[in-house]
């Protein structure tokens, strides 16, 4: 476990669970499944998945994890969420491709005595058993305030133009809560939305095409671009670099990916959102295990009916990226220190 995640499961403000009942947990049986929605970001295979495999082996050693992604298909996930119920999962972890689509299967479970974790993303017309996820209106929130802050250090004046805003999936629920919170950070700054984009599927691709297109649209009077996680901010970066803009106007991400830590160590990007994803695994283990105990999880908040638990997020620029990121162990120097980026590694003090 690396210094991040020991100083957030530390803080006992954050880890809010109380299991009523028994005081300690013991180790049940029983199958358990994790189903994530898309393969557009490394973060389920590389942080998630493990996290939660982790914590259930630590807590419940004798119970069968099992684990599917749906790569960004919601018929698909409707198949593996009824597949893993006639495997006698007694509790599914699910991060909705389609939050919408999703309150259906919350109702099957239930109809079955399944116990079901909303993960990452809400299921906001049916109340899944609890919710776990970083604050995302939060995320959203403060990679716009960071950028708006950004623009006015640096002399950009309102008048020179706007910004794009590039949101993530139409149908996740989680994204609509960081576009909520983009709009809030950029309510009242003086910096005019240029326009927006809900990005089907997160698809990196797709955000890219759509930024190309508003750079012949909109030219030199795009002075920022608020991409709600690193994979758009990432295609809206290889789309200002492709129509040849330079330098390329600060861009905002969320995840902390390797990709993304990287291009703000190259200047490329301008912030991203730290959110050890291992947390919210361990923490969906925990109300998984209580679950099974035949206990009930208590929270500090509800959100969408649901009993929920809201990690705060770490915004991350280049300033606080080395001990935030580097140093914490959240990615490795030997991870980042290669290519074309060991140059700036070296500026930052990171060395393999």
């Amino acid at each position: 476990m690396n210094k991040h995640m020991k100083k957030l499961l530390g803080a006992s403000a954050l880890i809010p669970i109380l299991m009523s009942g028994t005081a300690a947990i013991a180790g049940p049986s029983g199958t358990v499944a994790f189903l994530m929605p898309d393969q557009g970001s490394t973060r389920y295979e590389q942080h998630d998945f493990p996290g939660f495999k982790a914590e259930m082996k630590k807590l419940a050693p004798d119970c069968k994890v099992i684990y599917q992604n749906a790569v960004a298909d919601a018929s698909q996930q409707q198949q593996q969420f009824n597949s893993v119920i006639s495997q006698g999962a007694k509790v599914i972890v699910i991060d909705p491709v389609d939050s919408t689509a999703a309150a259906s299967l919350v109702q099957l479970a239930h109809s079955k005595g399944v116990k079901v974790i909303a993960y990452d993303r809400p299921i906001p017309s049916t109340p899944a058993d609890y919710y776990v996820s970083f604050d995302n209106e939060d995320c959203g929130r403060a990679i716009a305030q960071s950028l708006i802050q950004h623009l006015k250090e640096t002399g950009v004046s309102p008048d020179k133009g706007g910004v794009l805003e590039v949101n993530g999936s139409p149908v996740d629920a989680g994204a609509g809560l960081i576009k909520k919170g983009i709009h809030e950070g950029l309510e009242g700054s003086g910096y005019k939305t240029l326009a927006e984009f809900d990005t089907p599927e997160w698809a990196p691709p797709k955000a890219q095409q759509w930024v190309s297109g508003q750079i012949t649209r909109f030219g030199a009077k795009i002075v920022g671009v608020v991409a709600a996680n690193d994979g758009t901010g990432g295609g809206a970066i290889a789309a200002l670099k492709a129509a040849g803009v330079n330098p390329v106007p600060p861009v905002t991400g969320n995840d902390s990916t390797i990709a993304a830590v990287q291009l703000i160590i190259a200047g490329d990007q301008y912030n991203t959102i730290l959110k050890p994803s291992e947390i919210v695994a361990a923490a969906a283990a925990k109300v998984a295990v209580g679950f099974l105990n035949g206990e009930s999880p208590k929270a500090e908040t509800k959100l969408f009916n649901t009993p929920s638990q809201l990690f705060k997020p770490t915004l991350v620029t280049v300033e606080n990226l080395k001990a935030e990121v580097v140093d914490s162990g959240f990615v490795s120097a030997k991870d980042l220190s290669t290519g074309r980026y060991v140059e700036g590694c070296k500026r930052l003090g990171i060395t393999k």
